[in-house]
Formats: C-alpha cells, structure tokens, sequence
C-alpha cells in the first residue's frame, strides 16, 4: 500500500515507478483507477489513462462512482477482481466512505487488500486509508477546540490518521488537534511528492519531503475537555518524528527506523 501526501502524481518519480514495477512484474498487469473522490471523474479519468499509459501500462480500467448504487455494479466488481493494482485519486475523502462505505465494491477491495493487491492513493485518496480521517480543517493555524472535523476512514492502516499537503499546507496544529482528540490514534502527516510505502507493519518514507508522525499515546496532559469552542488547546509529552527519504517506522512499536548514515555531510563541519 503507497499513500501519497498529493501534488502532481506525474512529479512522484519514485512512486511511479513503485507501480509500474509491481504491474511490470505480472503478465498482463492491470490497474484499476478509482475516481470516486473527485468531482470531476471525466477529467481524471482521462488524466490518469493517459499518465499510466504513458508508462508502458496497457491495461488501466477506470471505475466511475459518482453515486452510491453505482458501488453494486457488477462491472465495477470485475475490475478490482482482476486488478493488480488499485489507485485512488485525490478530491474528497469523505466522497469515498460515503459512496462505498460497506458496499460490495468496498468489500471486494478489501478482501482484494488482504490477498496482498497494491493499492495507492493520493491526497484524498491516501486520507481514506487511515482509521479516523479529518474531513475538514484550518491549515496554518494552532490547535484549537473545532478546528477539525473527523470520519471514520476505510480503517485500512490501522489506529492512524492521514493528512496530506501537510508541510506545504502548514497543516501541523490540525493534526495536533486530531491527535488531542483521539490519541489512540497515530498522526502521519504526508508532503506532497512524497508517500509512505506500507508492508507488513511498517512504512518506509520516499519521495521529496518529509512523513511527520504525531504519536498522542504518552501524552501526560490535555486541555482539550476544559477549552471552549475556538479556544487553542494544551498538550504535553506528544512525540513528533519527522522523517525524510529512506527512513522507516514501526506502527506496532511506535519506533521510527533510521537508514544507516555513513559519514558527515560537508555542511557540518566547524569554522
């Protein structure tokens, strides 16, 4: 599983070649391009057929759910069963639990996620992932009591929430706000041109950016239940990771995982 924090998908190098790889890998690899998030499927359906085409992917399957029965379609189910790979584009995440939440089509995909199919999503489409996801949110601007609005996700990475566009969108004190109000839940914000690839418990972090985890669980204080509506909220003891390119983490453990680092980069050397 790859969640992409946004941006131009044809600007994540790395990701990109994460897919054609995979799809490389298998005769006759096919990727089914989930447009459910935006409004504007047409454009991103044509978008992304040609993106993926362009790479030497042959077969790209486009499935369209701009209502919520179009979650039963049969023709819909076909194409994740024969997916190899499964991407999601950006625009509304609450777009996607809405209309296939508990459907035949969110079954099937996951069931699809359990037998090991890739799956990847940008912005919106990497939100979805997580268990708890803020629908809505200020960016640049502090914690503060209201300043999100939180759904539950399509729980596919567990006690997580996503929040993409983070560094560029300064999308911090939201996330700090999620994680106040559930702490259980492990904060993963995402830049754009950058994702976190997931396997077997543990991300590793490619792309351009940073991934800034926002652990809550050793949190010894919260003002959270004594602040009114707009007011900033407290916190103490929250860890925060920040971790570029080549560096991973653990989610059971909570431990981040630094590449081996073999000698000082010129910049930090005295006088």
């Amino acid at each position: 599983m790859i969640a992409v924090g946004g941006g131009e998908m044809k600007n994540s190098v790395e990701v990109l070649e994460q897919i054609t790889r995979h799809l490389n890998g298998r005769p006759d690899g096919r990727l089914a391009v989930m447009t459910v998030a935006t409004s504007d499927s047409e454009g991103a359906a044509s978008k992304y057929n040609s993106l993926f085409r362009g790479l030497g992917i042959k077969h790209v399957d486009v499935i369209d759910v701009s209502r919520r029965e179009d979650a039963f379609a049969e023709a819909s189910l076909k194409k994740i069963d024969s997916a190899d790979a499964i991407f999601f584009t950006g625009g509304d995440q609450l777009n996607i639990t809405s209309l296939m939440g508990g459907s035949p089509l969110h079954n099937r995909l996951y069931e699809r996620f359990q037998e090991g199919v890739l799956i990847v999503g940008t912005s919106a489409g990497a939100a979805m992932m997580s268990s708890s996801m803020i629908i809505s949110g200020k960016s640049d601007a502090p914690p503060r009591v209201g300043a999100v609005e939180i759904a539950p996700g399509m729980d596919l990475i567990k006690d997580t929430i996503i929040d993409s566009h983070f560094s560029q969108r300064g999308r911090h004190g939201r996330l700090l706000t999620a994680i106040a109000h559930y702490p259980q839940a492990l904060g993963i914000g995402i830049d754009e041109r950058t994702a976190i690839m997931m396997q077997n418990g543990e991300f590793k972090v490619i792309g351009e950016g940073t991934v800034t985890v926002m652990d809550g669980s050793r949190m010894r204080h919260t003002d959270l239940p004594y602040r009114e509506d707009g007011e900033t909220v407290g916190m103490f003891g929250v860890t925060v990771h920040v971790l570029p390119s080549g560096y991973s983490f653990h989610l059971k453990d909570r431990s981040p995982i630094a590449p081996e680092l073999k000698k000082f980069a010129g910049n930090n050397k005295a006088g």
